[in-house]
């Protein structure tokens, strides 16, 4: 009868099968940087062969790094991350690191607490969509390099999308159906995507004499689009404008539960495309390609380790405008009052608010 394995492969092992030295081994999983692409694959084919698997104690007490990255998300469940985070894994993957997953569930507070107690642990950050002020997030950022995903802070690695183009084309594609009264539906305050976006949606509004009326959801989720349908149901719009998908999904129900149809009696436009093929009616979105942004931030992050030095890269991640079956011309008869058309375009604030679930 056989007993377990007693023994596991050694480093030893792998670099006599290889023909290569144990110093070229470890720069293979520690430091592939500074070894050929033939190399690195022949001691991984030899490795995976013998099963070998490097020891990352043996490695943080001998090199000082400990070979892991953290990626800190303000909401896992949200759509928006699942793609950013698989891309950020593989990528990792490739440069020898593992990833440490970490949810704020939009507290700052939370996110504060997790990049603390990370911080032994990890070489360095990856700080998606973060809800800390701009202090504490430098505060981190000067005692592990750190890279953000959408939050542009001056001297910091990050990586943007480009908000501007998105929703300028969204609006433009909705005046050139004749649209003149819309809103637009906002996430979380504390939020720099948020901040961008409604900011974005009233230079467009002036840009095509557009009049804008801003709707707070407060929190980016399907629940929050529904307490919003009920107010952009009393208002004399014909479109509306999402922070992202899930509040446009959200919108989409509830104005459902009211009677109402989409695109016959509102235009309904999301933003990020992470869920907008699967609505019913598919769902008009501005594509904002959040893989791309994991994959690009994973580069900055290990280029910075690699080199030991932060450098001020701003990445801009461009977006587009997908147009699908919740856009149309305006209703004939719609179904609110309007008032008269005012002379010249404006924004405002909506006074009625949804119920605030939690403050950001």
């Amino acid at each position: 009868m056989r007993g377990f394995p007693t023994g596991l492969p050694t480093i030893s092992q792998v670099a006599k099968a290889a023909g290569v030295s144990r110093a070229t081994v470890s720069r293979t999983f520690s430091r592939p940087d500074l070894l050929k692409p033939e190399t690195i694959k022949r001691v991984h084919e030899v490795a995976e062969k013998l099963g070998y698997v490097p020891n990352q104690v043996a490695r943080a007490l001998s090199t000082g790094r400990a070979g892991n990255i953290a990626l800190v998300v303000p909401d896992i469940a949200n759509p928006f991350f699942p793609p950013l985070i698989r891309a950020a894994q593989a990528h990792a993957d490739q440069a020898g690191y593992a990833v440490f997953l970490g949810d704020s569930d939009e507290q700052p507070e939370r996110e504060d607490m997790l990049l603390t107690k990370m911080a032994t642990q990890v070489e360095g950050f990856i700080l998606a969509s973060p809800r800390l002020d701009e202090k504490r997030v430098r505060a981190h950022a000067a005692r592990r390099p750190l890279v953000l995903i959408n939050r542009d802070i001056e001297g910091l690695p990050r990586v943007l999308m480009d908000v501007s183009a998105g929703i300028t084309a969204a609006i433009e594609h909705l005046a050139s159906l004749n649209h003149r009264r819309i809103a637009y539906v906002s996430g979380p305050p504390a939020s720099w995507a948020n901040q961008q976006r409604e900011q974005a949606a009233i230079r467009a509004a002036e840009k095509f004499a557009i009049h804008l009326t801003a709707v707070p959801a407060y929190h980016p989720n399907h629940e929050a689009g529904r307490r919003a349908a009920g107010e952009l149901a009393k208002l004399p719009i014909t479109a509306a404008v999402a922070f992202d998908d899930l509040v446009a999904q959200g919108i989409m129900a509830g104005l459902a539960d009211l009677g109402w149809h989409i695109p016959q009696d509102i235009s309904i436009v999301g933003f990020d495309d992470v869920l907008a093929a699967t609505t019913y009616p598919p769902l008009t979105t501005v594509a904002a390609h959040s893989d791309d942004a994991g994959a690009q931030a994973v580069k900055l992050l290990t280029e910075v380790l690699s080199k030991g030095q932060v450098q001020d890269q701003r990445m801009i991640i461009p977006t587009e405008l997908i147009i699908r079956a919740t856009t149309g011309k305006p209703a004939k008869r719609p179904r609110t009052a309007f008032a008269a058309p005012r002379s010249k375009p404006k924004v405002e604030i909506s006074q009625q608010r949804p119920e605030r679930t939690e403050t950001q």
